[in-house]
């Protein structure tokens, strides 16, 4: 099997690669932008036929110049919700998509793809269904956008088109990511380098560190991906999380009470924690206000009707797994 993976130095995509070698396939074509060359530590160990830079592959994709590519696993974007300038925005995470749709339509090849949880935005419900999606931000909106052209598309498919809205991910080779990285990673160097954490303090009716995320273990997001890759008979666009929506404390608890296990130290319950001041809340961010979801929560029904039955890890497993890996790795 011959797969394509943009985006492929990026976290999601790179430990995509990695699980597609663990499953055998070795003919993998990486595709990314390497401005920012110590990405390149997120590729190493795996098995690639081929590397190229995104903005030469595209356009060589589209003219066929790769023969018979069986599948595009497309995790290519500006993922910054920060990021304002829609004009870079439409081009990166929709134009690009919808003309690498036109390609993988034309050549037979299928496209399995990362939409994302932005797309609800300000909803309190987080359904694949149209009057659920508010994003509240242009990259949200970029992600609606290319996701609205794939439902007009699957009726007359040729091919499996799978649309990931993936919710918080977190979990190794995200270090690239800065102020994007996931909490749990952002955690853990806190803890390291002032022994605490920081929350955001109350906000949007949520008490200090109890807004809620569904937070996904990137093993997870792997394990789908690849699930569907097996089944090419499933289409469609489907949520991508635990299912399960839990506080910002659990993961600075998970966090701190995982970095203390490898200095043989007890798990503390959080009101212990805060008491020492191992977790501390500050106030929340006046450039946020209005733009912050304070819940989400992956409705799983459409993705369980397709057969996928995996179980996904909660925070406690994820992030204790994920911190054992970062102690262990250079970053």
């Amino acid at each position: 099997m011959k797969v394509v993976v943009t985006g492929a130095a990026g976290m999601i995509g790179s430990n995509l690669v990695h699980g597609l070698n663990k499953i055998g396939i070795d003919d993998v074509i990486a595709v990314d932008d390497m401005t920012d060359g110590a990405k390149y530590k997120n590729l190493l160990g795996a098995q690639l036929s081929d590397y190229f830079d995104k903005h030469e592959f595209y356009a060589r994709f589209a003219r066929g110049e790769f023969g018979h590519v069986d599948a595009v696993l497309h995790q290519g974007a500006c993922s910054d919700t920060m990021e304002h300038n829609g004009h870079f925005m439409m081009e990166t995470n929709y134009r690009c998509s919808k003309d690498l749709l036109d390609a993988c339509q034309a050549q037979g090849t299928r496209l399995l793809y990362a939409s994302s949880a932005a797309t609800y935005g300000g909803s309190a419900s987080f359904r694949e269904e149209p009057e659920f999606e508010r994003p509240l931000n242009v990259y949200g909106y970029s992600k609606l956008l290319f996701d609205n052209v794939v439902r007009r598309t699957l009726p007359s498919a040729g091919t499996q088109i799978v649309g990931f809205r993936y919710f918080n991910v977190y979990g190794p080779r995200e270090q690239h990511k800065a102020r994007m990285a996931s909490v749990a990673y952002h955690h853990f160097n806190q803890f390291a380098d002032a022994g605490k954490v920081k929350l955001f303090g109350e906000y949007g009716g949520y008490g200090p560190g109890q807004q809620s995320r569904d937070f996904v273990f990137v093993d997870d997001v792997v394990a789908v991906n690849l699930w569907f890759l097996e089944h090419p008979e499933q289409s469609g666009i489907f949520n991508l999380g635990s299912g399960r929506a839990q506080p910002f404390n659990d993961v600075a608890v998970a966090t701190v009470n995982a970095a203390r296990a490898l200095k043989g130290e007890p798990a503390l319950a959080l009101d212990e924690l805060v008491r020492q001041g191992l977790v501390e809340y500050i106030g929340f961010p006046a450039a946020l206000v209005g733009k912050y979801q304070c819940f989400t929560q992956a409705d799983l029904a459409r993705l369980r009707a397709t057969g996928c039955d995996h179980r996904f890890a909660d925070v406690a497993h994820g992030v204790q797994a994920y911190v054992n890996w970062l102690a262990q790795t250079p970053h």
